[in-house]
């Protein structure tokens, strides 16, 4: 049955409640050459974090970011603090062993429990709360991996439990809940650690890109405006590492985007999260919002250029919530790119085996409040102590299962596809465009994507990514252009919005009685 009132998902602001509920942030950028003990790229809240521990060792720290921190896939999260990572662990004892999965349960788990601990050592209300995590289906194909998950966390001594009995308004054929975990606010938690890291010798830098790494025994870092940072130690915490050392990420790593609306219900929504197990992905959990709360409503996963007019997994979600709870108004809408790894667990640790002083943290998995805070941990002891005891399961260089060799395969050649149909493929020869349409035009035998904003001026950009040459596709609900390939996507105006593009794309732009594109 819908519950619709009239709204519409249209009618919400297209921006994350998260960045829009909290104050931006004016670190200065860098303008001029600097050297520290230890260089981080990438302000969310792996580089936030890290910064923080390692200042708090008694180092000097540079937190260096491209825009603003916080804002990148930490200010787009769904924020649920669990180790219930999907169907992990029965994956993880047969792929890798038991000792390895318990590794795995113990960084997540440990993980919660450090940014509550934290908050309150530095009194930051964050809306954390503890609260009961599920994973449910109504898929019969999934039953009996519930079961085997459920059986597989308890050995590695979670507190889980299998049910077929769950809060939510509609039945269902399993669940597997998992005690203790929790949500909060990332930007509330996340800003105030930010505030303790400038100072001493140590920095934070926004609108700070980092185009070169050099390494050696002291690493140079080179910015978009030609400023060196010189540092013993560099951490590349950058969603999509900026700097490869040859260990050949763009190969093991999935973009991916989700989507979620943030929307206002009649009914009291219960204290706990919840995530199906089927496709496609549905995830609900609530968030405190003035003097009530909100819901958030997420999934509708898919390769980043792959899924289908983009508006639609929008109204997906708005469908499944409106058939499952009485809206009475959405409010926020946004979407958010993650990086999976070919066996689904993160790479965190030295960036190569021969590279002893360049660290990466990627590939969360949409799972980056806990792996991204267990990360900073995990690098800070590698860092002081040259060790930590999660560190196996988590290298970068660790040995690849035969699935994930699979998954190597198939990712690999679907770049392939891709990037042969974006060279083959035809393009439209006509300009004319709406207001707010943007596709694939040709001019002059060559192609080009253009967009018309709301002053109807024309933005043409070329349509080739900078990273390794792929053809960009035309995202309509962000309105950006994105990369099939490895994710990389730009504005209309061809900034930088995702990596691992280090290049923007040429930009020309036709206003109202110029018919002549100049290039800008």
């Amino acid at each position: 049955m819908n519950k619709n009132n009239g709204t519409d998902i249209l009618s919400g602001i297209s921006k994350s409640y998260w960045i829009d509920s909290t104050p931006e942030t004016n670190y200065p950028s860098l303008n001029e050459d600097i050297s520290v003990d230890v260089a981080i790229i990438g302000g969310g809240i792996t580089g936030i974090t890290s910064a923080l521990l390692l200042k708090k060792e008694g180092l000097k720290v540079a937190l260096l970011e491209a825009s603003r921190i916080a804002q990148g896939t930490s200010g787009y999260t769904t924020a649920k603090l669990t180790s219930q990572h999907y169907l992990i662990y029965d994956k993880l004892i047969t792929e890798m062993g038991e000792e390895k999965a318990k590794q795995y349960a113990d960084a997540n788990e440990t993980a919660i429990d450090f940014i509550e601990n934290t908050a309150k050592e530095y009194n930051i209300d964050c809306d954390f709360n503890r609260r009961l995590a599920y994973i449910y289906t109504n898929d019969d194909y999934y039953i009996d991996q519930i079961h085997k998950e459920a059986q597989a966390a308890v050995k590695l001594g979670l507190k889980a439990n299998y049910t077929e009995d769950i809060p939510l308004p509609f039945s269902v054929k399993a669940a597997l809940c998992f005690k203790n975990q929790a949500e909060f606010h990332p930007r509330k938690y996340l800003l105030p650690l930010a505030e303790k890291i400038p100072g001493e010798g140590s920095y934070i830098f926004e609108n700070t890109r980092i185009i070169d790494v050099e390494k050696g025994d002291i690493c140079t870092l080179t910015t978009d405006k030609g400023n060196k940072i010189t540092s013993p130690k560099v951490i590349i915490a950058s969603h999509f590492p900026c700097y490869d050392g040859l260990g050949l990420y763009f190969t093991r790593l999935k973009p991916d985007r989700s989507y979620v609306i943030a929307a206002k219900i009649k009914e009291k929504f219960p204290e706990g999260m919840f995530i199906n197990a089927e496709q496609p992905g549905r995830s609900l959990r609530s968030q405190p919002y003035k003097d009530g709360q909100i819901i958030l409503v997420s999934g509708e996963g898919h390769k980043t250029a792959h899924g289908e007019n983009t508006i639609n997994h929008y109204k997906n979600l708005q469908n499944f919530a409106q058939s499952t709870y009485t809206v009475e108004d959405i409010l926020y809408r946004w979407s958010t790119q993650d990086y999976i790894t070919l066996d689904g667990v993160p790479y965190i640790g030295h960036i190569t085996s021969s590279i002893d002083n360049i660290y990466v943290a990627t590939g969360y998995a949409k799972w980056g409040m806990t792996n991204g805070t267990a990360a900073a941990i995990i690098l800070k002891d590698l860092i002081i102590k040259n060790e930590n005891q999660w560190q196996n399961v988590f290298n970068p260089s660790r040995a690849t299962s035969g699935n994930a060799a699979k998954s190597f395969l198939t990712t690999n050649l679907d770049v392939a596809k891709e990037l042969l149909k974006g060279k083959l493929s035809g393009a439209a020869k006509d300009i004319e465009l709406n207001k707010g349409e943007g596709r694939i035009v040709e001019i002059d035998g060559s192609k080009y994507g253009a967009y018309k904003d709301d002053s109807n001026n024309v933005h043409i950009v070329d349509t080739t990514c900078t990273h390794l040459g792929c053809e960009l596709k035309w995202n309509s609900a962000e309105k950006s252009w994105d990369c099939p390939c490895h994710g990389s996507r730009f504005s209309y105006e061809g900034d930088i919005l995702e990596g691992p593009a280090l290049r923007r794309l040429n930009h020309y732009k036709e206003e109202p009685n110029r018919p002549d594109p100049d290039l800008i």
